[in-house]
C-alpha cells in the first residue's frame, strides 16, 4: 500500500457534478473523468463509498406547486439514476461495485445495511449510497454524514464546484475570502451553507472531518489521498 492520507473515504458527488457543462443530465466524459481517479484511489488500497445527489435531473426544493414529500421522493429516484451511471463507469474500469439503496429497488440495487456495506469495502468494492437516507426533508449532504457515521470513513471528501469554503459566494462577492481551515461551529455561527444544518450538526457530533475542495479537477481526489492541502478542511 502507498502512502495514503487516509484507508476508508467517503466521497460526496454532487449531481451537477456528473452533468459537467451539459449543466443537466448525465455527461459520459465528465463521469470518465472522475471514475478515472475513484480507480486511481482503490488501486492506492483505500476503501471508498460513494453519496451522490441528484440536482442534475431534480431537485426536491424545485417541485414548487407539488407536496413536499413527493417531490422530494423525485429526487431521490434521480440519485439512482446517478448511481447507476456511477456504478457502470467504475465497472467497465475493473472495479467492483455495489450500488445500495435507502429505498428498495430490488431489480437494480441492494437495499441499504450497514453490515453489507462494511463488508464490500473491506473487499475493496465501491460502495455507492443513493436515495439519500431515504427520508423526505433530508438532503442527500445528511445522507453523506449519516452513512460516515455508520460505515466509520475517517473523512468527507465534499466535492463542490467551487474549491473550499469562503466567507461569501465567491461567484458574487469579489471580497470573499477563503479558509484553509475552519470549525463546524463557525459554518453554523456564520450560517456558510457549506452543507445544510442538519449535516453539519452530524459531522460535528460524531467528529467527521471534511475536506471541500472542487471537482472541476478530478485530480484533487488523489491529491487529498495523498495528503496534500486541497480546498477547505473542516473539523
Amino acid at each position: 500500500m502507498k502512502d495514503i492520507a487516509y484507508k476508508r473515504i467517503l466521497l460526496k458527488l454532487s449531481g451537477e457534478a456528473l452533468a459537467g457543462e451539459k449543466k443537466t443530465g448525465v455527461d459520459g466524459a465528465t463521469v470518465a473523468k472522475i471514475c478515472d481517479k475513484i480507480k486511481e484511489v482503490v488501486d492506492m488500497g483505500v476503501e471508498v463509498s460513494i453519496v451522490v445527489g441528484g440536482g442534475n435531473f431534480w431537485r426536491g426544493r424545485d417541485g414548487h406547486e407539488m407536496e413536499r414529500t413527493t417531490s422530494d421522493y423525485m429526487g431521490m429516484l434521480a440519485t439512482t439514476i446517478n448511481g447507476l451511471a456511477l456504478q457502470d463507469a467504475l465497472e467497465a474500469r475493473g472495479i467492483f461495485t455495489r450500488l445500495q439503496t435507502a429505498i428498495e429497488m430490488r431489480e437494480i440495487a441492494e437495499p441499504y445495511i450497514k453490515r453489507k456495506a462494511i463488508k464490500h469495502l473491506e473487499r475493496g468494492r465501491v460502495v455507492i449510497f443513493a436515495c439519500g437516507t431515504g427520508n423526505p426533508y433530508f438532503s442527500t449532504d445528511t445522507g453523506a454524514a449519516l452513512r460516515a457515521a455508520e460505515t466509520d470513513s475517517e473523512v468527507i471528501l465534499l466535492a463542490k464546484t467551487i474549491d473550499g469554503v469562503y466567507s461569501a459566494d465567491p461567484k458574487k462577492d469579489p471580497n470573499a475570502v477563503k479558509y484553509d481551515e475552519i470549525t463546524y461551529l463557525d459554518i453554523l455561527n456564520k450560517d456558510l451553507k457549506v452543507m445544510d444544518s442538519t449535516a453539519t450538526s452530524l459531522c460535528r457530533d460524531n467528529k467527521i472531518p471534511l475536506v471541500v475542495f472542487g471537482i472541476d479537477d478530478p485530480e484533487n481526489i488523489v491529491r487529498i489521498i495523498k495528503g496534500e492541502k486541497i480546498g477547505t478542511l473542516v473539523k
